[in-house]
């Protein structure tokens, strides 16, 4: 009787460090997913806080480009007021798409293409572009190892209780899938 007890006791201990383990992991990996969203949120805000300084060089030579400076004004408003990891996709996408309107913008304008202050522009935004791509892939990583450890069993049956819910793919629409030819 008491061998019996001693190894209930063991089983419910046993079972409880698994939960804990579990627990623990799915904690761990949903702040890994946090962090890595927090990345390309900083990332995005240098793009957006970048794009300015480039719209105000090419404003001095294509000052009848009135529509697509106030479209990247309007999308960095919106991005300040982004929800969610979600939200700021779809504004990054629309954000990306202007920014090509206003490299073909550009390309009407010889001498803005060979002004200095736009070739560091464009170089330190061709950087960021590259940072944001690694930061993406490392975020949707850590959003696939979490939602993969939420849907395996028996996990599954923890992270429902325990009212774990997947994350959001940072996800680039059909057209960012192009290359981005960022050259004048």
């Amino acid at each position: 009787m008491l061998v019996l007890g001693l190894g209930l006791i063991a089983l419910i201990a046993c079972i409880a460090m698994w939960l804990v383990a579990v627990y623990n992991t799915l904690v761990q990996l949903r702040t890994n997913v946090k962090e890595s969203a927090s990345d390309i949120e900083t990332l995005l805000k240098k793009r957006f806080d970048l794009i300015p300084n480039l719209v105000s060089v090419v404003k001095g030579y294509a000052k009848h480009e009135k529509e697509v400076f106030e479209r990247i004004t309007e999308l960095r408003s919106q991005m300040g007021n982004a929800a969610g990891i979600e939200e700021m996709s779809q504004i990054n996408n629309q954000m990306t798409s202007a920014l090509k309107t206003l490299f073909a913008v550009s390309e009407n304008y010889p001498e803005l293409k060979a002004n200095e202050s736009f070739l560091k522009l464009q170089v330190d935004l061709g950087e960021l572009e590259t940072e944001i791509q690694k930061s993406r892939r490392f975020y949707n990583a850590n959003v696939r190892e979490y939602n993969v450890k939420l849907e395996i069993f028996p996990n599954v049956l923890v992270a429902s209780y325990m009212n774990f819910k997947p994350a959001e793919f940072f996800a680039a629409d059909e057209e960012e899938k192009k290359n981005v030819k960022v050259e004048f």
